[in-house]
């Protein structure tokens, strides 16, 4: 009976396909021969002269699934067919230690009559040499009838019956006998296993043949795939296929199983679905080839699949444990499976392949396997690539170069667009042991490339950075490090008691520990009730004069948000950017400080300071922080009237950041900046679009939560929805109290309130958060807060203070907003006016401080002196007030201005005004945005048109000087 060896060219078991599908295998039989027309040609007339009594002996050889066995049974067939006696025999490993194993079986399958008594000795028996007994055996039966003899897989043949096949094969010219044998190219053999005619013997009475299998071509393919589908193969298909198999017949075959197996064509789309059936094909030979290869083999075939492309003979010499064999052999002998690539260094074609060279041996020998040829490969400068992705699979090192190896390359792979291979290298690197400070690095580092795909697991990797235990204080950085990335995403509620943590902490240096104070009370400000009374240890507060810069970045915000003392806020900001702070300070605390100028209208210093930060949160590749410096730029462009730098602001704040990166907590802040901005650009669908984006998901309680109530309920007035407008703008003014943040200068939410309420002007509340708002924006003194509340509270039609106002009068509504301009000189000159000029029964904070409303000129008659008033977030348009000089301007009789202006242009009175208010020439173009040489070149025109010769008569020149009319 046949036995079966793993060698074996066995095809694949395929299940049988649905009736009618497309992929029905109909024409391809088992065994079938494809581009091996050549070889059953000669076979054919081997067998045709064996009938004359000329004997030959034929190898035939392969590599493994190229035919060898198909093409064995198909010369049986033919054998039988010309009336030639065959007798096969299967060599195998398991029976390559059972004496004269292949010799019985070619002796069972003889003719009773012919092997009687010739039957070799039982393995238990000792050792004798019957070669010559067994060859006179075969020689008497061929030559009562001619004799095919078939050994398959006769690499694996026991030393008993080689020696007799080659004495055999030296005396073939005895009688009518043929020997067919096959052996694999994955163990070529060596000289001693040779079969071999006698060199004596008569030439023409006996001939040697070898028969070498080579792949198929592509048309040998494209045949294979037509016998076996029911449909022609598209062109590519059949190419793709070629290149798949590489030319291999029973791989192809087991490809055309799958594909029909699962009803799948052979079309162009399916390209995919064949590589991957291909290599799933190629790893199952594999496995059947290593299960016949010694042990010796297996671990050449292991160290190449660890090692990779990297290997050489003398990395395999070293750890492959070679006893009887040199590399050189070892290498050559595998050289005919197929599964190494041709070249000077050895390595797996096919990564299947590799991982089964890998899957029988146990997980901790494997571990050790890569580790030893990781060390090796780094004493012989094997790239970082290499190497890493041997440290990937290798147990722990324990030498800093294997960290450093990691993170390289882990740089490497995030910049080349693959951050989940990064990621397992980060990981891997955790698993060694290092000092704390590149602990803390490394998890810095796995948090910044996870951040884009799982927010969650970045915010998590900060948090344990947080935690390492320190050995001593040069991990304060990296704490101080994560602590604001933690801050600036937005998970302050969990950051704020590690924070105090790491600040406890003996090993904190003072520095570190007031940049994490800086940090904490930022939270803290951020989430109110971040942390819980009892929790420990307690976090010591802020002083109110701080001497550290982050503390001051992070006063300097508070005092802003509280809208109290707007000079000591500049003062502190200023101290957090100062340029010796720079490259220490937080930049999340500096981005505080620029927020803080922001809201004071120093909109020229929170730039720069902007860029510096943009800069150096760009180059430590720190995200979240570059996506709240661009929400803090798009604040000021907005602020100063300018929607569409905003919306470019937005744009790269959410490339930078995606909407899903952000913590919950500051979500919708983005969200809410883009409304405005659409509001602001009267794209009120856009609007809506961008608030029903926010979720709420717990971000309820934070600063950014009130950004969006407060756009919803801009959104929502400009619809008309008062009610819900009103419930917006109170809800967010509830949430910006209770953390004590009462700055106008923020949201003006108490302006829009009082829209919201209805356009009566007797309506007491409204008249209350009106006068809050403007004392409030008076009190903090930033020229956009005064003017966007005073303009505000100059959308009535009357005043309920003022005399002759008919109650009842409805105030006008919302006139069309236009872009809110910065301070100007105008508004100083109503500043000084307010505080010089004394108030008379009838006079109002208002019409001090409007000048955009009918003048009348010398002849009693008004003029209009603009024909829409500023507006704030309110959006209301300020009303028709009678104008006031300057203090210091001589009145005339009428109690108005002198009229006319001597020629002046109004960018020449602008700049002259603010000279005559004491402003050198560089700060009057930074006020005015222009250049010191426009400045200069004004005010040189306008001391012409005075005539006078210079700054010092300047202020009473422009007494003198009529004003300017439209």
């Amino acid at each position: 009976m046949r036995q079966v060896s793993y060698s074996r060219d066995e095809k694949p078991e395929r299940r049988p396909p649905a009736p009618g599908s497309a992929g029905a295998p109909a024409r391809l039989a088992e065994g079938e021969l494809v581009e091996r027309e050549r070889e059953q040609e000669l076979l054919a007339r081997l067998l045709g002269g064996l009938r004359s009594g000329r004997s030959a002996a034929v190898e035939v050889r392969g590599a493994p699934g190229s035919g060898r066995s198909a093409l064995l049974s198909r010369a049986a067939e033919l054998a039988a067919r010309a009336g030639v006696e065959v007798a096969t025999a299967q060599a195998s490993w398991e029976e390559s230690g059972l004496r004269y194993g292949v010799v019985a079986q070619l002796l069972a399958a003889l003719p009773p009559a012919t092997g009687t008594g010739a039957a070799p000795p039982p393995p238990g028996d000792e050792p004798t040499d019957r070669t010559v007994e067994l060859c006179r055996v075969f020689l008497t039966a061929a030559r009562a009838r001619p004799l095919l003899l078939v050994v398959d897989d006769v690499q694996w043949v026991d030393p008993y019956s080689r020696r007799w096949l080659q004495a055999l094969a030296r005396r073939l010219d005895a009688a009518p006998l043929m020997l067919l044998t096959a052996r694999s190219d994955a163990l070529p053999g060596g000289p001693y296993d040779r079969i071999e005619l006698c060199p004596l013997a008569d030439a023409p009475a006996v001939t040697g043949h070898t028969l070498r299998l080579a792949p198929l071509s592509t048309a040998g393919v494209g045949e294979m795939l037509g016998r076996g589908f029911t449909e022609p193969a598209d062109p590519a298909f059949v190419r793709a296929a070629s290149r798949a198999v590489e030319g291999n017949p029973a791989v192809l075959r087991a490809v055309i199983g799958r594909f029909a197996g699962h009803g799948r064509p052979p079309t162009a789309d399916l390209l995919p679905q064949l590589t991957e059936a291909a290599a799933e094909a190629i790893g199952d030979r594999a496995v059947r080839t290593f299960g016949v290869l010694p042990e010796e083999l297996l671990g050449v075939l292991r160290v190449i699949a660890v090692a990779g492309r990297h290997c050489t003979p003398e990395m395999i010499t070293a750890l492959a444990e070679l006893r009887t064999l040199g590399a050189a052999r070892a290498l050559e002998l595998l050289s005919g499976t197929g599964l190494l690539t041709a070249g000077d260094r050895p390595a797996f074609g096919e990564p299947k392949a590799a991982e089964a060279a890998l899957a029988g041996i146990g997980a901790e020998r494997r571990e050790e396997l890569y580790a030893c040829v990781a060390e090796w490969a780094h004493r012989t400068a094997v790239p970082d690539s290499g190497l890493a992705r041997m440290l990937l699979g290798a147990r722990v090192i324990g030498h800093p170069w294997a960290v450093e190896v990691l993170r390289r390359e882990a740089a490497r792979r995030r910049a080349a667009g693959h951050p989940e291979e990064a990621v397992r290298l980060l990981r891997r690197a955790l698993r060694e042991p290092v000092r704390p400070p590149l602990r803390v690095r490394i998890l810095i580092e796995l948090s910044t490339v996870v951040l884009p795909t799982s927010p969650e697991a970045a915010d998590r990797h900060l948090r344990q950075a947080l935690l390492v235990a320190p050995a001593d204080g040069s991990v304060g950085p990296s704490w101080v490090r994560a602590a604001e990335l933690l801050v600036a995403r937005g998970d302050v509620v969990a950051a704020q008691p590690l924070i105090a943590q790491a600040a406890a902490r003996s090993e904190t240096r003072p520095a570190d520990r007031a940049a994490l104070r800086a940090l904490y009370w930022l939270a803290e400000h951020s989430q109110q009730g971040a942390t819980h009374e009892l929790d420990q240890p307690r976090m010591s507060a802020l002083s109110p004069s701080p001497t550290d810069p982050a503390e001051a970045g992070v006063v300097a915000w508070r005092g802003a948000l509280c809208g109290q003392d707007i000079i000591r806020t500049r003062a502190l900001a200023r101290a957090a950017l100062a340029p010796s702070a720079r490259d220490t300070t937080p930049l999340t605390t500096q981005l505080a400080a620029c927020h803080a100028l922001v809201l004071a209208d120093d909109f020229a210093e929170a730039r720069t300071a902007l860029d510096a930060v943009l800069v150096r949160a760009e180059e430590s590749d720190a995200r979240a922080v570059t996506g709240l410096a661009l929400l803090v730029d798009a604040t000021a462009e907005l602020r100063q009237g300018r929607p569409d730098r905003a919306a470019t602001a937005l744009d790269r704040a959410r490339e930078t950041v995606p909407q899903h990166c952000w913590h919950p907590l500051m979500a919708p802040g983005p969200a809410a900046f883009r409304a405005l901005v659409q509001l602001e650009r009267g794209d009120l669908e856009g609007a809506e679009r961008s608030v029903a984006l926010a979720r709420p998901g717990g971000a309820e309680g934070g600063l950014a939560w009130a950004h969006l109530l407060y756009a919803r309920g801009r959104l929502r007035l400009a619809l008309g929805q008062r009610g819900k407008a009103l419930a917006d703008f109170l809800e967010c003014g509830r949430l910006l109290l209770a953390r004590q943040v009462t700055n106008p200068a923020l949201l003006p939410w108490r302006s829009g309130a009082a829209q919201a309420r209805g356009p009566r002007t007797d309506d007491a509340q409204a008249i209350a958060l009106l006068a809050e708002e403007r004392r409030l924006a008076l009190a903090w003194g930033a020229p956009s807060a005064v003017t966007t509340a005073l303009h505000t509270v100059g959308a009535r039609a009357g005043d309920p203070a003022r005399p002759g106002r008919q109650p009842g009068r409805p105030w006008p509504e919302p006139a069309a907003h236009t872009a809110r301009t910065p301070a100007t000189w105008q508004y100083r000159q109503a500043l000084l006016a307010l505080g010089t000029t004394p108030l008379n029964g009838s006079d109002t904070i208002d019409a001090l401080l409007f000048d955009d409303a009918p003048v009348p000129d010398r002849t009693g008659q008004s003029e209009q002196a603009g024909q829409t008033g500023r507006t704030g977030h309110g959006g209301r348009a300020a009303p028709a007030r009678p104008r006031r000089a300057p203090a210091g301007t001589p009145r005339t009789s009428g109690g108005a201005p002198p009229p006319a202006s001597l020629g002046l242009t109004g960018a020449e009175l602008r700049v002259a005004a603010l000279a005559a208010g004491g402003l050198a020439n560089r700060a009057i173009a930074a006020e005015l945005s222009v250049t010191l040489r426009t400045v200069e070149l004004h005010l040189t025109k306008a001391y012409r048109k005075l005539g006078i010769s210079g700054r010092a008569e300047l202020a009473a020149a422009l007494g003198r000087a009529p004003r300017e009319t439209p």
